[in-house]
């Protein structure tokens, strides 16, 4: 019985259990907090899951999603990691996290970062560039004509395999996008970072706009990305997106 482990259980963490609970994988969450603040999570989505610490999380699960601030990465239990497939969520954001000079100068890659830490791990780079709310909107059975694809980015070919397979029965095809140097191809503000698979991206560009503006007037951080019932991302489309973008630096961003 195949078993998909979680460090980190908030949003993005949650909606990929629920798909991997439809796909017939048992789950096992955990976050910072401890097991007994995941319960009424765990009787929400079933007898399949239940709550662990991350240690436990990451020995029990085939594959291990980890999904934190980039500020608490070094927290990550490397030993418990090694050998497993780690699929990184994890993106930059200096408004949360602080700053790293060496993700600011583009010297390193988010994930390249986590993966030096975690260094008997097979990291592969995925579902950091959707909102959260458009994994289960978006989420379709293999050979749907309107299903959506995600780039993926790994140094180890056959994690990459193992993880396109996972992705593929939780209802997204996979397009790869090299090696763990080239995933800033999907990282924020590139042409494949969340925007493509959004409806309404008027809507979008103005919430983010009063996003940055919360965030360069120091106050309480309020707006949050509009609902919104998700655009279908093909793999041909998202081939090109990943291609023509040019990368974006820190200082360049529009969330920063």
């Amino acid at each position: 019985m195949a078993t998909h482990g979680f460090i980190g259980s908030g949003s993005i963490g949650t909606k990929l259990a629920r798909l991997a609970i439809a796909a017939g994988i048992d789950v096992v969450l955990s976050n910072s907090r401890g097991p007994e603040t995941l319960a009424q999570t765990v009787a929400e989505l079933g007898e399949r899951a239940r709550a662990a610490t991350p240690e436990e999380a990451a020995r029990a699960g085939d594959w291990v999603v980890v999904s934190i601030p980039l500020a608490a990465y070094r927290k990550l239990p490397a030993a418990a990691l090694a050998g497993k497939v780690v699929l990184d969520t994890i993106n930059y954001y200096p408004f949360r996290d602080g700053d790293f000079e060496e993700l600011d100068s583009g010297r390193t890659t988010t994930s390249e970062l986590v993966q030096h830490h975690l260094t008997g791990a097979k990291l592969v780079k995925a579902f950091n560039n959707i909102n959260d709310g458009h994994i289960p909107a978006l989420a379709r059975p293999t050979g749907a004509a309107d299903r959506s694809a995600l780039p993926i980015a790994g140094d180890d070919p056959e994690a990459k395999a193992s993880a396109a397979a996972l992705i593929d029965r939780l209802g997204f095809g996979t397009v790869d996008a090299g090696p763990l140097a080239e995933s800033w191809r999907f990282e924020p503000d590139t042409a494949a970072y969340v925007t493509p698979y959004f409806a309404d991206t008027d809507g979008l560009n103005a919430a983010k706009a009063k996003m940055a503006e919360e965030i360069r007037s120091g106050g309480p951080f309020r707006t949050r990305p509009p609902a919104d019932p998700g655009a279908p991302l093909s793999a041909d489309r998202l081939r090109a997106l990943l291609a023509e973008t040019p990368r974006v630096l820190t200082a360049d961003r529009v969330l920063r």
